[in-house]
């Protein structure tokens, strides 16, 4: 008896080391992804969708598997060599197998004999709803939301393969656009040009404005702080040289607004609102503190320099929607 006692409980504890060391393999892919691709037509990811829909319930069936083997290992420990012994043993094989089923070579044989059953599991799961209701999935380690901007920037850093550099640097910036302040993307007040609104607007002084390579210019009463109207140089164009006029006659009168501290997407519906393609930025004291253009909220969304040709638009909602 003693004897055959030895053998059994020798033979439950492998058992039980060959169990507790099975854990299916993770696809490397979300629910979400896995099910995408297959609705894309991906017959090859079909496998993988259905063992991640089912890792959980497989582990479940194997955690009621291992709790089993340790009964019996207490009962026949027990029989075979008497309640002091057989608590001993079974105190010393739960307190053990878990640490020793994560041998690797263990781990190599449970692998290649899960393989070999995988299936038959899955297909039992399919076939029969009633198990994968009562072998419940435990809380796998999945991510199920994104907890932060910095967690989703991780992401889209690591997602070599998937997004293309131009693509990752346009998803960088959207994460960032709503945080961003006009100050930070402003002409500042030293860099603005603008021109008096008494300047006679001839051919030499035409020919120095188109030199400049501006195509709007702030035209000002006495001082910057005292913008009275924006000047189209696109506009003078058509201009009959012949009849110079000032710069207060040809300029479009409508001035639009922004404080420094507001954020690039409040700058983007001001946009959107009053279909300009400049603003005057001010500080809250309403002095002129810098100059935002169409053309440099743009260039930070996308994170790339594009060409200004938002005046070909009558709609600016379709200049933002590319």
């Amino acid at each position: 008896m003693f004897t055959l006692s030895v053998v059994v409980v020798s033979l439950l504890v492998v058992i039980l080391l060959l169990v507790a060391s099975v854990y299916p393999p993770q696809s490397g892919l979300s629910l979400f992804e896995l099910n995408r691709r297959v609705e894309a037509g991906d017959k090859r990811i079909e496998s993988k969708l259905i063992r991640e829909r089912y890792r959980g319930n497989i582990m479940s069936l194997f955690d009621v598997k291992v709790s089993l083997l340790l009964v019996s290992v207490a009962l026949i420990g027990v029989a075979g060599f008497g309640w002091g012994w057989g608590i001993v043993i079974t105190i010393l094989v739960g307190l053990s197998f878990k640490s020793i089923s994560n041998i690797g070579m263990l781990r190599k044989i449970t692998i290649k004999l899960y393989a070999k059953v995988e299936k038959t599991l899955l297909d039992m799961f399919q076939k029969y709803p009633i198990m994968s209701r009562l072998f419940a999935a435990p809380k796998l380690e999945t991510i199920e939301k994104i907890g932060s901007r910095e967690e989703l920037q991780h992401l889209v850093d690591e997602s070599d393969g998937i997004l293309s550099d131009d693509e990752k640097k346009l998803v960088t910036n959207g994460l960032s656009f709503s945080n961003r302040k006009v100050s930070e993307i402003m002409v500042l007040r030293d860099k603005i040009v603008t021109i008096e609104k008494r300047e006679f607007l001839g051919p030499l002084v035409l020919n120095d404005l188109h030199k400049l390579g501006f195509k709007r210019l702030p035209v000002i009463s006495d001082d910057i702080d005292h913008i009275i109207g924006i000047l189209n140089l696109r506009g003078l164009l058509e201009l009959d040289v012949k009849r110079s006029v000032t710069a207060e006659k040809a300029m479009e009168p409508k001035v639009f607004y922004i404080r420094e501290d507001k954020k690039l997407d409040q700058a983007m519906a001001t946009f959107l609102k009053t279909h300009t393609n400049l603003l005057i930025v001010i500080n809250k004291e309403r002095k002129t503190v810098g100059l935002l253009t169409f053309e440099d909220l743009m260039s930070s969304l996308l994170g790339r320099r594009v060409v200004d040709n938002f005046d070909e638009h009558d709609n600016l909602h379709a200049v933002a929607k590319g």
